[in-house]
């Protein structure tokens, strides 16, 4: 019993190019979605109450933002020869 709470990284890749790389960051309350930062959009979105409440208090926050933007660079373009390798 109790409660399960836990985030999801991911990079998605459309080409090798790399133009449609996308960096995704979700949090998770109970199985269910509540935030998520995509570097398409460039902010959080929130899907619950309390989602909403934490994208709000987040993009309020540049220096939040500022990192989640760049991990797009940082972490999917820099990882994408590995994963187009394996």
């Amino acid at each position: 019993d109790g409660y399960f709470e836990h985030s999801v990284v991911e990079c998605r890749y459309s080409s090798k190019d790399l133009q449609g790389a996308e960096f995704i960051d979700s949090y998770y309350f109970n199985q269910a979605e509540y935030v998520r930062f995509n570097s398409t959009v460039g902010k959080y979105v929130g899907y619950t109450e309390h989602g909403v409440k934490n994208a709000e208090a987040w993009n309020s926050d540049a220096g939040i933002l500022a990192q989640e933007r760049g991990e797009l660079e940082r972490y999917c373009k820099h990882n994408a020869p590995i994963y187009y390798s394996a």
